[in-house]
Protein backbone atom coordinates (compact mmCIF):
# COMPACT_ATOMS: atom_id res chain seq x y z
CA UNK A 1 0.00 0.00 0.00
CA UNK A 2 0.96 3.81 -1.19
CA UNK A 3 2.59 6.11 1.87
CA UNK A 4 0.27 8.82 2.34
CA UNK A 5 1.94 12.11 1.83
CA UNK A 6 2.65 13.37 5.43
CA UNK A 7 4.62 9.94 5.75
CA UNK A 8 6.55 10.53 2.79
CA UNK A 9 6.92 13.87 3.95
CA UNK A 10 8.25 13.10 7.35
CA UNK A 11 10.67 10.22 5.96
CA UNK A 12 12.25 12.86 3.59
CA UNK A 13 12.77 14.74 6.49
CA UNK A 14 14.62 12.27 8.70
CA UNK A 15 16.23 10.79 6.04
CA UNK A 16 17.46 14.60 5.17
CA UNK A 17 18.29 15.33 9.08
CA UNK A 18 20.03 11.86 9.62
CA UNK A 19 22.45 12.49 6.45
CA UNK A 20 23.07 16.16 6.41
CA UNK A 21 22.79 17.32 9.78
CA UNK A 22 24.77 20.87 9.66
CA UNK A 23 22.75 21.41 6.34
CA UNK A 24 19.70 20.73 8.25
CA UNK A 25 20.40 23.24 11.58
CA UNK A 26 21.60 26.13 9.22
CA UNK A 27 18.30 26.03 8.00
CA UNK A 28 16.66 25.30 11.55
CA UNK A 29 18.54 28.35 12.78
CA UNK A 30 16.88 30.43 10.81
CA UNK A 31 13.37 29.03 12.03
CA UNK A 32 11.23 29.92 15.25
CA UNK A 33 11.97 27.94 18.37
CA UNK A 34 8.68 26.72 18.07
CA UNK A 35 9.28 25.15 14.86
CA UNK A 36 12.64 23.83 16.11
CA UNK A 37 10.98 21.89 18.53
CA UNK A 38 8.28 20.70 16.58
CA UNK A 39 11.09 19.20 13.83
CA UNK A 40 13.14 17.94 17.12
CA UNK A 41 10.49 15.66 18.59
CA UNK A 42 8.96 13.93 15.79
CA UNK A 43 12.92 12.97 14.65
CA UNK A 44 14.74 9.67 16.81
CA UNK A 45 16.33 11.10 19.33
CA UNK A 46 19.74 10.48 17.62
CA UNK A 47 19.23 11.72 14.49
CA UNK A 48 17.77 14.97 16.70
CA UNK A 49 20.90 14.81 19.45
CA UNK A 50 22.79 15.25 16.31
CA UNK A 51 20.80 18.26 14.89
CA UNK A 52 20.75 20.48 18.10
CA UNK A 53 24.71 19.39 18.79
CA UNK A 54 24.99 21.62 15.22
CA UNK A 55 22.74 24.79 15.54
CA UNK A 56 24.78 27.66 16.63
CA UNK A 57 24.87 29.18 20.04
CA UNK A 58 22.35 31.46 20.59
CA UNK A 59 19.81 29.32 18.98
CA UNK A 60 20.76 25.90 21.25
CA UNK A 61 20.02 28.41 24.17
CA UNK A 62 17.03 29.27 23.64
CA UNK A 63 15.84 26.18 22.63
CA UNK A 64 17.36 24.46 25.99
CA UNK A 65 15.38 26.75 27.32
CA UNK A 66 12.34 26.08 26.29
CA UNK A 67 12.73 22.57 25.67
CA UNK A 68 9.98 20.14 28.01
CA UNK A 69 11.22 18.52 30.80
CA UNK A 70 10.17 14.92 29.80
CA UNK A 71 11.85 15.84 26.03
CA UNK A 72 15.09 17.02 27.54
CA UNK A 73 15.00 14.28 30.22
CA UNK A 74 15.03 11.68 27.16
CA UNK A 75 17.31 13.43 25.05
CA UNK A 76 20.23 15.42 26.98
CA UNK A 77 21.65 12.08 28.09
CA UNK A 78 22.35 10.77 24.57
CA UNK A 79 24.98 14.12 24.17
CA UNK A 80 28.47 13.73 25.68
CA UNK A 81 28.24 15.27 29.17
CA UNK A 82 31.48 17.47 27.79
CA UNK A 83 29.47 19.12 24.86
CA UNK A 84 26.09 18.78 27.65
CA UNK A 85 28.15 21.38 29.85
CA UNK A 86 29.20 23.75 27.43
CA UNK A 87 25.44 24.05 25.87
CA UNK A 88 24.67 24.50 29.87
CA UNK A 89 26.88 26.82 30.39
CA UNK A 90 25.22 29.69 28.09
CA UNK A 91 21.85 29.48 30.24
CA UNK A 92 21.02 31.30 33.35
CA UNK A 93 22.20 30.04 36.05
CA UNK A 94 18.75 29.54 37.55
CA UNK A 95 17.98 27.69 34.12
CA UNK A 96 20.85 25.25 34.42
CA UNK A 97 19.64 23.93 37.66
CA UNK A 98 16.31 22.88 37.32
CA UNK A 99 17.80 21.00 33.78
CA UNK A 100 20.48 19.30 35.65
CA UNK A 101 17.54 18.73 38.42
CA UNK A 102 15.98 16.05 35.28
CA UNK A 103 19.13 14.19 34.81
CA UNK A 104 20.67 11.40 36.77
CA UNK A 105 22.73 12.27 39.66
CA UNK A 106 26.03 10.38 37.98
CA UNK A 107 25.40 12.56 34.90
CA UNK A 108 24.55 15.52 36.78
CA UNK A 109 27.42 15.42 38.97
CA UNK A 110 29.82 14.85 35.33
CA UNK A 111 28.13 18.25 33.81
CA UNK A 112 28.62 20.22 37.15
CA UNK A 113 32.71 18.98 37.39
CA UNK A 114 33.14 20.76 33.93
CA UNK A 115 30.98 24.35 34.92
CA UNK A 116 33.33 24.77 37.82
CA UNK A 117 36.77 25.56 37.12
CA UNK A 118 39.48 26.63 39.63
CA UNK A 119 39.13 30.39 40.70
CA UNK A 120 43.00 31.18 39.73
CA UNK A 121 42.15 29.98 36.02
CA UNK A 122 40.90 31.33 32.78
CA UNK A 123 37.88 29.43 33.02
CA UNK A 124 36.59 31.44 36.22
CA UNK A 125 37.33 34.94 34.60
CA UNK A 126 34.96 33.80 31.28
CA UNK A 127 31.31 34.78 30.27
CA UNK A 128 30.18 31.86 29.03
CA UNK A 129 27.14 34.20 26.92
CA UNK A 130 28.98 34.33 23.95
CA UNK A 131 27.49 35.11 19.96
CA UNK A 132 29.60 33.29 17.37
CA UNK A 133 28.77 33.16 13.50
CA UNK A 134 30.42 30.30 10.72
CA UNK A 135 32.60 32.33 8.11
CA UNK A 136 29.94 32.12 5.47
CA UNK A 137 27.34 34.29 7.66
CA UNK A 138 26.85 37.70 6.21
CA UNK A 139 27.09 41.29 7.24
CA UNK A 140 23.39 42.12 7.45
CA UNK A 141 22.84 39.05 9.13
CA UNK A 142 25.33 39.62 11.88
CA UNK A 143 24.29 43.46 12.29
CA UNK A 144 21.10 42.09 12.70
CA UNK A 145 21.53 39.78 15.91
CA UNK A 146 24.20 42.02 17.32
CA UNK A 147 21.22 44.66 17.55
CA UNK A 148 18.86 42.26 19.13
CA UNK A 149 21.34 41.43 21.85
CA UNK A 150 22.24 45.45 22.83
CA UNK A 151 25.35 44.64 24.61
CA UNK A 152 27.80 46.93 24.31
CA UNK A 153 30.40 45.24 25.48
CA UNK A 154 30.45 43.37 21.90
CA UNK A 155 33.51 44.75 20.35
CA UNK A 156 34.13 41.54 18.23
CA UNK A 157 32.59 38.28 17.50
CA UNK A 158 34.16 34.76 17.17
CA UNK A 159 33.86 32.90 13.90
CA UNK A 160 33.14 29.18 14.62
CA UNK A 161 33.32 25.92 12.13
CA UNK A 162 30.31 23.61 12.91
CA UNK A 163 32.17 21.95 15.26
CA UNK A 164 31.94 25.18 17.21
CA UNK A 165 35.76 25.28 16.86
CA UNK A 166 37.70 29.06 16.48
CA UNK A 167 38.86 30.19 13.74
CA UNK A 168 38.86 34.05 13.71
CA UNK A 169 37.23 36.89 14.76
CA UNK A 170 36.05 40.04 12.95
CA UNK A 171 35.89 43.49 14.71
CA UNK A 172 32.65 45.32 14.82
CA UNK A 173 33.80 47.98 13.18
CA UNK A 174 34.77 46.13 10.64
CA UNK A 175 31.26 44.79 10.25
CA UNK A 176 29.74 47.96 10.64
CA UNK A 177 31.24 49.42 7.15
CA UNK A 178 31.70 46.49 5.14
CA UNK A 179 28.68 45.44 2.55
CA UNK A 180 25.43 43.80 3.70
CA UNK A 181 26.25 40.95 1.24
CA UNK A 182 29.68 40.16 2.44
CA UNK A 183 30.68 37.51 4.45
CA UNK A 184 32.48 37.10 7.78
CA UNK A 185 35.25 34.88 5.86
CA UNK A 186 36.70 37.74 3.47
CA UNK A 187 36.73 39.94 6.73
CA UNK A 188 38.12 37.60 10.02
CA UNK A 189 41.33 38.02 11.67
CA UNK A 190 43.33 35.09 13.40
CA UNK A 191 41.81 35.04 16.54
CA UNK A 192 44.39 34.91 19.79
CA UNK A 193 42.78 32.68 22.56
CA UNK A 194 43.38 31.38 25.82
CA UNK A 195 43.09 27.49 27.35
CA UNK A 196 40.37 27.76 29.74
CA UNK A 197 42.72 26.26 32.70
CA UNK A 198 45.30 28.53 32.17
CA UNK A 199 46.00 30.82 34.87
CA UNK A 200 44.46 34.45 34.98
CA UNK A 201 48.07 35.94 34.67
CA UNK A 202 48.44 34.83 31.06
CA UNK A 203 45.48 36.28 30.09
CA UNK A 204 46.37 39.56 31.89
CA UNK A 205 49.69 39.53 29.74
CA UNK A 206 47.76 39.20 26.79
CA UNK A 207 45.56 41.61 27.58
CA UNK A 208 48.04 44.49 29.45
CA UNK A 209 48.88 46.39 25.99
CA UNK A 210 45.21 46.94 25.54
CA UNK A 211 45.14 45.89 21.69
CA UNK A 212 42.73 43.12 22.87
CA UNK A 213 39.77 43.76 24.74
CA UNK A 214 37.81 40.69 24.98
CA UNK A 215 39.73 37.83 24.49
CA UNK A 216 38.25 33.81 23.56
CA UNK A 217 38.50 30.97 26.24
CA UNK A 218 38.84 27.45 24.34
CA UNK A 219 39.42 24.22 25.66
CA UNK A 220 42.14 21.37 24.56
CA UNK A 221 40.16 21.27 20.77
CA UNK A 222 40.09 24.90 19.93
CA UNK A 223 36.45 24.83 20.46
CA UNK A 224 35.23 27.87 21.72
CA UNK A 225 34.09 28.32 25.43
CA UNK A 226 33.99 31.97 26.19
CA UNK A 227 35.17 35.31 26.26
CA UNK A 228 37.19 37.15 29.02
CA UNK A 229 36.26 40.48 29.17
CA UNK A 230 38.36 43.44 29.54
CA UNK A 231 36.29 44.69 33.02
CA UNK A 232 36.46 41.04 34.54
CA UNK A 233 39.78 41.05 34.12
CA UNK A 234 40.71 44.06 35.37
CA UNK A 235 38.75 43.19 38.84
CA UNK A 236 40.55 39.57 38.82
CA UNK A 237 43.69 41.77 38.87
CA UNK A 238 42.78 43.74 42.15
CA UNK A 239 41.71 41.24 43.33
CA UNK A 240 44.89 39.12 42.82
CA UNK A 241 46.90 42.11 44.21
CA UNK A 242 44.93 42.65 47.56
CA UNK A 243 45.61 39.03 48.31
CA UNK A 244 49.10 38.87 47.44
CA UNK A 245 49.04 41.91 49.85
CA UNK A 246 47.65 39.51 52.21
CA UNK A 247 49.77 36.74 51.37
CA UNK A 248 52.81 38.71 52.56
CA UNK A 249 51.03 38.70 56.31
CA UNK A 250 50.43 35.42 56.21
CA UNK A 251 46.34 35.41 55.63
CA UNK A 252 44.71 33.75 52.67
CA UNK A 253 47.23 32.09 50.51
CA UNK A 254 48.50 28.01 50.37
CA UNK A 255 51.91 27.62 51.87
CA UNK A 256 54.56 30.30 50.27
CA UNK A 257 58.41 29.92 50.81
CA UNK A 258 57.78 32.79 53.81
CA UNK A 259 54.83 31.02 54.89
CA UNK A 260 55.10 31.28 58.97
CA UNK A 261 56.51 27.51 60.01
CA UNK A 262 53.78 26.63 61.79
CA UNK A 263 51.46 27.07 59.28
CA UNK A 264 53.60 24.63 57.28
CA UNK A 265 54.27 21.97 60.04
CA UNK A 266 50.12 21.94 59.85
CA UNK A 267 50.09 21.59 56.26
CA UNK A 268 52.65 18.86 55.74
CA UNK A 269 52.69 16.59 59.03
CA UNK A 270 49.49 14.99 58.96
CA UNK A 271 50.70 13.60 55.38
CA UNK A 272 53.70 12.84 56.86
CA UNK A 273 52.71 10.63 59.55
CA UNK A 274 49.96 8.82 56.99
CA UNK A 275 53.14 7.89 54.64
CA UNK A 276 55.00 6.17 58.27
CA UNK A 277 52.26 4.33 58.49
CA UNK A 278 52.08 3.27 54.72
CA UNK A 279 55.82 2.78 54.84
CA UNK A 280 55.08 0.42 57.74
CA UNK A 281 52.77 -1.11 56.18
CA UNK A 282 54.93 -1.92 52.93
CA UNK A 283 57.75 -3.34 55.81
CA UNK A 284 54.94 -5.74 56.73
CA UNK A 285 54.84 -7.56 53.49
CA UNK A 286 58.77 -7.90 53.51
CA UNK A 287 58.74 -9.28 57.51
CA UNK A 288 56.28 -11.90 56.01
CA UNK A 289 58.68 -13.49 54.22
CA UNK A 290 62.05 -13.08 56.33
CA UNK A 291 63.06 -16.66 56.20
CA UNK A 292 62.79 -16.35 52.45
CA UNK A 293 65.43 -13.37 53.05
CA UNK A 294 67.66 -15.22 55.20
CA UNK A 295 67.80 -18.07 52.93
CA UNK A 296 68.52 -16.26 49.74
CA UNK A 297 70.14 -13.02 51.09
CA UNK A 298 71.11 -11.64 47.41
CA UNK A 299 66.80 -11.08 47.13
CA UNK A 300 67.69 -7.93 49.45
CA UNK A 301 69.69 -6.53 46.80
CA UNK A 302 67.15 -6.96 44.13
CA UNK A 303 63.82 -5.57 46.13
CA UNK A 304 64.68 -1.94 45.29
CA UNK A 305 65.10 -2.76 41.59
CA UNK A 306 61.27 -4.28 41.41
CA UNK A 307 59.71 -1.08 43.53
CA UNK A 308 61.82 1.35 41.98
CA UNK A 309 60.73 0.34 38.62
CA UNK A 310 57.10 -0.06 39.41
CA UNK A 311 57.44 3.19 41.59
CA UNK A 312 58.29 5.18 38.13
CA UNK A 313 55.36 3.72 36.26
CA UNK A 314 52.93 4.11 38.67
CA UNK A 315 54.26 7.80 38.73
CA UNK A 316 53.91 8.52 35.21
CA UNK A 317 50.46 7.11 34.98
CA UNK A 318 49.65 9.12 38.12
CA UNK A 319 50.88 12.52 36.29
CA UNK A 320 49.31 12.08 33.12
CA UNK A 321 45.63 10.89 34.97
CA UNK A 322 46.19 13.91 37.58
CA UNK A 323 47.04 16.53 34.58
CA UNK A 324 43.81 15.17 32.38
CA UNK A 325 41.85 15.40 35.19
CA UNK A 326 42.90 19.69 35.83
CA UNK A 327 42.80 20.17 32.04
CA UNK A 328 39.16 18.19 32.08
CA UNK A 329 40.69 16.39 29.17
CA UNK A 330 39.34 13.01 31.34
CA UNK A 331 35.82 12.94 33.76
CA UNK A 332 35.40 10.45 36.23
CA UNK A 333 33.17 8.51 34.13
CA UNK A 334 35.75 7.59 31.73
CA UNK A 335 38.16 5.61 34.48
CA UNK A 336 37.71 2.24 32.48
CA UNK A 337 39.12 3.94 29.32
CA UNK A 338 42.29 5.76 31.23
CA UNK A 339 43.03 2.84 33.02
CA UNK A 340 42.87 -0.07 30.40
CA UNK A 341 45.16 2.20 28.44
CA UNK A 342 47.64 2.54 31.75
CA UNK A 343 47.57 -1.15 32.46
CA UNK A 344 48.39 -2.00 28.54
CA UNK A 345 51.53 0.93 28.86
CA UNK A 346 52.79 -0.73 32.29
CA UNK A 347 52.50 -4.29 30.69
CA UNK A 348 54.42 -3.40 27.63
CA UNK A 349 57.00 -1.62 29.75
CA UNK A 350 56.49 -3.95 32.15
CA UNK A 351 57.83 -6.99 29.29
CA UNK A 352 60.52 -4.77 28.00
CA UNK A 353 62.25 -3.84 31.18
CA UNK A 354 61.82 -7.48 32.51
CA UNK A 355 63.80 -8.57 29.82
CA UNK A 356 66.74 -6.47 30.29
CA UNK A 357 66.26 -6.73 34.21
CA UNK A 358 66.64 -10.59 33.95
CA UNK A 359 69.57 -10.95 31.93
CA UNK A 360 71.70 -8.49 33.96
CA UNK A 361 70.20 -10.79 37.43
CA UNK A 362 71.38 -13.78 35.29
CA UNK A 363 74.81 -12.10 34.99
CA UNK A 364 75.17 -11.10 38.51
CA UNK A 365 73.90 -14.10 40.50
CA UNK A 366 74.47 -16.78 37.75
CA UNK A 367 70.63 -18.14 38.37
CA UNK A 368 68.08 -18.52 35.53
CA UNK A 369 65.40 -18.99 38.62
CA UNK A 370 66.36 -15.53 40.23
CA UNK A 371 66.06 -14.13 36.87
CA UNK A 372 62.83 -15.53 36.13
CA UNK A 373 61.86 -14.52 39.35
CA UNK A 374 62.57 -10.89 39.10
CA UNK A 375 61.17 -11.10 35.28
CA UNK A 376 57.51 -11.80 36.02
CA UNK A 377 57.37 -10.04 39.38
CA UNK A 378 58.60 -7.11 36.69
CA UNK A 379 55.76 -7.42 34.89
CA UNK A 380 53.21 -7.56 36.86
CA UNK A 381 54.31 -4.99 39.28
CA UNK A 382 54.43 -2.73 36.79
CA UNK A 383 50.90 -3.51 35.16
CA UNK A 384 49.50 -3.06 38.19
CA UNK A 385 51.34 -0.12 38.78
CA UNK A 386 50.59 1.56 35.92
CA UNK A 387 46.47 0.72 36.15
CA UNK A 388 46.94 2.21 40.10
CA UNK A 389 48.41 5.23 38.83
CA UNK A 390 45.48 5.83 36.38
CA UNK A 391 42.38 4.41 39.01
CA UNK A 392 43.70 6.02 42.17
CA UNK A 393 43.59 9.84 41.42
CA UNK A 394 40.27 9.47 39.67
CA UNK A 395 38.69 7.38 42.97
CA UNK A 396 40.46 10.38 45.00
CA UNK A 397 38.18 12.94 42.98
CA UNK A 398 35.18 11.24 43.06
CA UNK A 399 34.79 10.76 46.62
CA UNK A 400 35.60 14.76 46.75
CA UNK A 401 39.56 14.53 47.84
CA UNK A 402 42.18 16.34 46.07
CA UNK A 403 43.96 13.77 43.85
CA UNK A 404 47.37 15.95 43.56
CA UNK A 405 47.69 16.17 47.20
CA UNK A 406 47.48 12.58 48.51
CA UNK A 407 47.57 10.51 44.87
CA UNK A 408 51.47 9.95 45.53
CA UNK A 409 51.05 8.44 49.12
CA UNK A 410 48.23 6.05 48.23
CA UNK A 411 50.06 5.12 45.12
CA UNK A 412 53.36 4.24 47.20
CA UNK A 413 51.75 2.45 49.13
CA UNK A 414 49.65 0.37 46.81
CA UNK A 415 53.24 -0.35 44.40
CA UNK A 416 55.84 -1.35 47.45
CA UNK A 417 53.20 -4.05 48.48
CA UNK A 418 52.89 -5.30 44.94
CA UNK A 419 56.40 -5.08 44.03
CA UNK A 420 57.38 -6.43 47.39
CA UNK A 421 54.87 -9.63 47.59
CA UNK A 422 55.01 -10.11 43.86
CA UNK A 423 58.62 -10.89 44.23
CA UNK A 424 59.42 -12.54 47.36
CA UNK A 425 55.83 -14.24 47.01
CA UNK A 426 57.48 -15.67 43.80
CA UNK A 427 60.60 -16.37 44.99
CA UNK A 428 59.49 -18.34 47.92
CA UNK A 429 57.53 -20.29 45.75
CA UNK A 430 60.48 -21.32 43.34
CA UNK A 431 62.47 -21.92 46.49
CA UNK A 432 59.82 -24.56 47.83
CA UNK A 433 59.11 -25.94 44.88
CA UNK A 434 62.08 -25.78 42.47
CA UNK A 435 64.80 -25.38 45.43
CA UNK A 436 66.33 -22.02 44.27
CA UNK A 437 68.50 -21.42 46.36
Amino acid sequence: MALAKKDIRQNLIQYYFQHFPGEAAEILNEASTEEILSYLRNNPLNISRDILMKLNNTTTSVVLTEMDDVFFAELFPLIDPYIGALMLSRLDSDVVEKRLELLQSKLRKEIKEVLTYPPDSAGFLMDTKIISFYPESTVDKVLAELRLLKDRRIFSVSVVDREHKLIGRVTVQAIAVSSPEETLDNLMDKAVSIHVMSPQEEAVELLKDGKIINLPVVDLDNRLLGVIRHDALIKAAELDATEDVQAMFGAGREERALSKASFAIKKRLPWLEINLATAFLAASVVGIFEDTIAQITVLAVFLPVVAGQSGNTGSQALAVTIRGLALREIRIGQWFRVARKELIVGTVNGIAVALTTSLIVFIWASSIGLAMVIGISMVFSMAIAGFSGAVIPILLKSIGQDPAQSSSIVLTTVTDIVGFFSFLGLASIMTTVLGLA
